[in-house]
């Protein structure tokens, strides 16, 4: 029959794919599907047999790349961050990944940037993400978001970088108790406020040395008139 002759020769496929990759396991839906008795009740796994040696073998030839699936815990990863600065950055992530597909997107990192007050070029948006996107899929996963924070800790971005500016602008405090060698982190934004503390306090200055000079000249002017007083009386 053409099933019993399909998986013969998926077999033998299969043990030649074997032999240029040693090291690996064979598939056992592989090996099940394969060794299946013709007339069995599932008549769509030839199909799907087929898919997965075709995908093993464009591995094996260098055409596919593997898929990768990793177990992250943002926790144990990002040791340099409290629970509540993680949870503060994937509350703003859900925020801003409208799409609710678990990443931001080239158009929602757009919406992200505009909010922030710091658009950017169409050029701008995908150096940002290039700089991060490790899986190269052209989008930010919640992971790749926090790498966004972790380099800016740890004075890795550029000071032009579009991903430094997403940093500094958004609501998340880094620099607090917990986190490790980032006390210079948000440098511009504590500036800029140390800054406008500064010129307050010279107002304040300002203000005191003028209310202390009108002071001394009340009090010259009041001695004055005793003196005055003292001689005409």
């Amino acid at each position: 029959m053409a099933s019993e002759e399909l998986a013969k020769k998926l077999q033998s496929r299969l043990v030649a794919s074997e032999d240029t990759e040693p090291k690996s396991e064979p598939d056992q839906d592989l090996v099940q599907a394969s060794t299946q008795e013709p007339g069995d009740a599932n008549e769509e796994v030839p199909a799907e047999l087929a898919a997965k040696l075709h995908r093993r073998l464009d591995i094996n030839d260098g055409t596919a790349a593997p898929q990768m699936r990793q177990v992250f815990n943002p926790y144990t990863e990002f040791k340099e961050f409290s629970r509540k600065q993680i949870k503060d950055m994937e509350q703003m992530f859900k925020r801003y990944d409208t799409g609710k597909d678990g990443f931001i997107d080239l158009m929602e990192l757009k919406l992200m940037m505009e909010k922030l007050g710091a658009p950017q070029t169409h050029l701008g948006l995908k150096n940002m993400i290039k700089e991060v996107d490790e899986d190269f899929d052209g989008k930010l996963s919640f992971r790749e978001f926090l790498l966004i924070f972790h380099r800016a800790a740890a004075g890795e971005l550029q000071e032009e970088s579009g991903l430094l500016a997403l940093a500094r602008l958004s609501e998340i405090n880094v620099s607090t108790e917990g986190v490790m060698g980032a006390k210079d982190f948000f440098e511009a934004k504590v500036q800029a406020l140390s800054q406008s503390t500064k010129f307050e306090a010279e107002i304040r200055e300002e203000k005191e040395e003028r209310q202390r000079q009108q002071t001394e000249k009340k009090e010259r002017q009041a001695a004055f008139k005793q003196l005055q007083s003292a001689f005409t009386s």
